[in-house]
C-alpha cells in the first residue's frame, strides 16, 4: 500500500528497529535511562538549547511548553489556525487554565503581528496576563523565513513575552531553508520537535529550551501522565531518526514536486499548492468514491469534499509516486 495520508504513517526502518532492540534502558522517571538521556542531550545540542525533555507526543510537548511559560489566568497569542489552538483538544485552557488569544495568520502561516500588537493586554486586573507568543513552522508544509522568526523575537522582547515554536516539522523547514536546525530554533525560548513525522520514529517528541523552562516542563510531563519507565526502547528509535533521517527529507521534498507536476497533468485535478513534503489539490468535479476506488488499487490518499492533502515520507519512493499518479489518472478517466 502506498500511503500518502500523512508523514505520521512512516514506519521504523530495519536499522532503527535494530537500534531499538539493542537499546540500553533504565527508569526514565528516576532520570537513569541512558538512551533517553542521550536523546535529550543530542536533541538539545542539535537545536542549540541548554536542555531537552522527551515526551510521548507532540501535543504533550507543546502543552508542557505552554504550561512552563504560563500560569493559571495567563494568556498566549497564537495563530487562528495553529495546531496548538485548533487541533490539540484545547489542552492549555482545559488543563492549564491558560487563555488562548487567536489572531489571524497570513498566507505563509505567519501570525499577523499588527493584530497581535492589539491583542497584548495591559497590566490591569480586568484582563488575562499576556505571557507568550506561539508560532508554527512549518504550517501546511509552508516554511516561515528567518526574517519572520526575527520579527516574532523582536515582538516578544518588546512586550516581555516568551516565544514558543511548534516545530513538529522543523526538520523540513531547515532542509528547505538550507539552515541548521539550531539556526531555525535560535530565536525561540522553547521549541517542540516531532520524531514521528517524516523521520520514521514510532513515537515521541522533544521539547527544548532553557534549563529552567525544561525543569518546569518535566514536572508538567509527570502531571500529564507522560512519565515513562524503560523508555529507552522508543527513545532509541528517535535518536536513530535524528542521526540518519534528517538530510534525506530533501528526497521527500523532491518527490512532492514530482507528485505535484504529475497531478497537474491529469485532467480533472487542479494542484493548489506544493510546500516542502505536502501537495494540495482539488478535484474539478464531485467524485465522492474516488478515495475508495484508489485505495482498492493500493493507494491511500485523504480526499475530503474533493480536496486532498498528500504527504511524502521515507516509505514513498519516486517509483511509488509514479504508480500513484497512474492509479489516480486511471480512476479519474474511468
Amino acid at each position: 500500500m502506498i500511503d500518502l495520508r500523512s508523514d505520521t504513517v512512516s514506519r521504523p526502518t530495519p536499522g532503527m528497529r535494530a537500534a531499538m532492540a539493542a537499546a540500553e534502558v533504565g527508569d526514565d522517571v528516576w532520570g537513569d535511562d541512558p538512551t533517553v538521556n542521550e536523546l535529550e542531550r543530542y536533541t538539545a545540542e542539535l537545536l542549540g538549547k541548554p536542555a531537552a525533555l522527551y515526551v510521548p507526543s507532540g501535543t504533550q510537548s507543546n502543552l508542557c511548553g505552554l504550561l512552563a511559560h504560563c500560569e493559571r489566568g495567563d494568556e498566549y497569542i497564537v495563530g487562528h489556525h495553529a495546531h496548538t489552538y485548533m487541533y490539540e483538544g484545547g489542552g492549555a485552557a482545559v488543563l492549564g487554565s491558560i487563555q488562548p488569544q487567536p489572531v489571524p495568520t497570513d498566507e505563509t502561516g505567519m501570525v499577523d503581528l499588527a493584530a497581535a500588537e492589539e491583542a497584548v493586554k495591559p497590566d490591569n486586573s480586568h484582563f488575562a496576563r499576556t505571557r507568550l507568543l506561539c508560532l508554527e513552522n512549518t504550517t501546511d508544509g509552508k516554511v516561515l523565513t528567518p526574517d519572520q522568526h526575527q520579527q516574532a523575537r523582536d515582538f516578544a522582547d518588546r512586550h516581555s513575552l516568551g516565544l514558543h515554536l511548534d516545530g513538529a516539522r522543523l526538520w523540513n523547514a531547515a532542509i528547505s531553508l538550507g539552515q541548521s536546525p539550531a539556526e531555525v530554533a535560535a530565536p525561540f525560548d522553547t521549541v517542540s520537535v516531532c520524531l514521528s513525522k517524516g523521520l520514521g520514529a514510532p513515537v515521541g517528541s522533544v521539547l527544548c529550551g532553557s534549563d529552567e523552562l525544561v525543569r518546569k516542563a518535566r514536572r508538567w510531563r509527570k502531571v500529564l501522565g507522560g512519565g515513562m519507565r524503560q523508555a529507552g526502547i522508543i527513545a532509541a528509535g528517535g535518536l536513530y531518526a535524528l542521526q540518519h533521517h534528517i538530510d534525506r527529507l530533501a528526497d521527500d521534498h523532491a518527490n512532492a514536486q514530482r507528485l505535484a507536476a504529475g497531478l497537474a497533468a491529469i485532467e480533472g485535478i487542479t494542484v493548489t499548492g506544493c510546500n516542502t513534503n505536502m501537495v494540495f489539490s482539488q478535484l474539478d468535479r464531485d467524485d465522492s468514491t474516488l478515495a475508495k476506488r484508489v485505495e482498492g488499487r493500493g493507494v491511500l490518499a485523504d480526499w475530503r469534499f474533493g480536496r486532498s492533502r498528500m504527504v511524502l515520507h521515507l516509505d514513498v519512493s519516486g517509483a511509488d509516486v509514479d504508480t500513484a499518479l497512474e492509479v489516480i489518472a486511471a480512476e479519474l478517466a474511468a
